[in-house]
C-alpha cells in the first residue's frame, strides 16, 4: 500500500514529498517538531501537542497562521490514507521557518513555513516486559531543550552510543551529576517511599506531553510526586525507574549502568501508571 504525507498543503506519496534544498529546518535546524500517539485510531494529547508546538513557535519567532483545527485536519486526514493495521502508530508533524538564500542571518521578512507530516506503525501499548537498560552521558546539548527542535543529532549518537554496547537508551545528566532527561523522553524514579520523582521544568529538559499527563494520571491514584532533581546514585537505589514520551508511553527502566533497578523487571507503581494513563488517555482521545 502506497503510503501518503503531507507537505505544505498537499497529501502526496511519501516518496514525492520533497522540499527545498533552502530549507532552515535542513540547513540550520531552524524548526520544530510535534510526534502524537495513535491508539485505536484516536489522538491522545492532541491539543497539548498543539499547545507545546505553538509555544515552540513563538520562541523561536516562526511566523505561522495555522490553527488548532487546522492541523487537526491534517492528523485526521493522515489516519484515513494511511490505516495502521493494528491501530495505533505515530503522527509526525514538522514545521521550518521556511525557505531562504543560505545565511546565518534570519531575515526580517517573514517566510512561508514549510510544514509536513506522516505516519509511522507503532506497536505502543504491546509492552515489552523487559524493561530498558540505560546508560548515563554529560549533557553536551544546547541550553534551551524546553523548546522542541529538531537539533537531535547529540541525543542521536547518545541512543546509538546505548545500543552498541547492549542498552536500550541513555539519560543526560548535569555537571552536579543530576538526572536531565532521556535522549528523546522524560525521566523518572520512585524512591523507597512510594514518591514518584521527576525533574523540575526549566531549560533543561522538554515539557513532555505524556509527562503532563503522567503525572495528573499519579494525582489522580493519591500517588506522591516530587518534581526536582535527582541523582544517577539516587536513581540506582530506588525501587522502580521509568521513562515516558509519545512513543513509548510508560516505559519501565530495570538497569542504568549495568546496576539492577529494584527486583530488575516493572514494579508495581510503574505498572497501574501505565495501565490507567492508556485508559485515561483512551477515554480522551479525539
Amino acid at each position: 500500500m502506497k503510503k501518503i504525507a503531507f507537505i505544505n498543503g498537499s497529501y502526496v506519496e511519501e516518496k514525492n514529498a520533497k522540499i527545498s534544498i533552502f530549507d532552515r529546518g535542513l540547513l540550520f535546524s531552524d524548526s520544530v517538531y510535534e510526534v502524537t500517539a495513535v491508539i485505536d485510531n484516536k489522538l491522545i494529547d492532541f491539543p497539548s501537542h498543539v499547545i507545546r508546538l505553538n509555544r515552540s513557535l513563538k520562541e523561536l519567532k516562526i511566523n505561522y497562521a495555522f490553527t488548532e483545527k487546522y492541523l487537526l485536519k491534517i492528523h485526521k486526514n493522515l489516519l484515513k490514507k494511511n490505516p495502521f493495521n493494528k491501530n495505533e502508530g505515530l503522527i509526525y508533524l514538522q514545521v521550518s521557518r521556511g525557505s531562504a538564500d543560505r545565511n546565518f542571518l534570519i531575515t526580517k521578512n517573514p517566510l512561508s513555513p514549510n510544514i509536513f507530516a506522516f505516519t509511522q506503525e507503532k506497536n505502543l501499548t504491546n509492552l515489552n516486559t523487559n524493561g530498558l537498560r540505560i546508560i548515563t552521558k554529560e549533557d553536551f546539548r544546547w541550553q534551551r531543550r524546553d523548546i522542541k527542535t529538531t537539533q537531535l543529532i547529540f541525543a542521536s549518537l547518545s541512543k546509538t552510543e546505548a545500543h552498541d554496547i547492549g542498552a536500550d537508551d541513555a539519560w543526560f545528566i548535569d555537571e552536579d551529576n543530576f538526572v536531565n532527561e532521556g535522549t528523546s523522553n522524560n525521566a523518572y524514579i520512585i524512591d523507597n517511599n512510594n514518591t514518584i520523582v521527576t525533574r523540575n521544568l526549566s531549560n533543561k529538559l522538554l515539557p513532555g506531553i505524556t509527562r503532563q499527563t503522567v503525572l495528573e494520571v499519579a494525582k489522580k491514584l493519591k500517588l506522591t510526586i516530587e518534581e526536582r532533581a535527582f541523582t544517577v546514585t539516587e536513581a540506582i537505589s530506588a525501587n522502580e525507574a521509568f521513562i515516558s514520551s509519545a512513543s513509548t508511553l510508560i516505559a519501565p527502566v530495570v538497569e542504568i549502568n549495568n546496576e539492577i533497578i529494584g527486583n530488575g523487571k516493572i514494579g508495581p507503581i510503574t505498572a497501574i501508571l501505565r495501565e490507567t494513563y492508556i485508559k485515561i488517555s483512551k477515554k480522551n482521545s479525539i
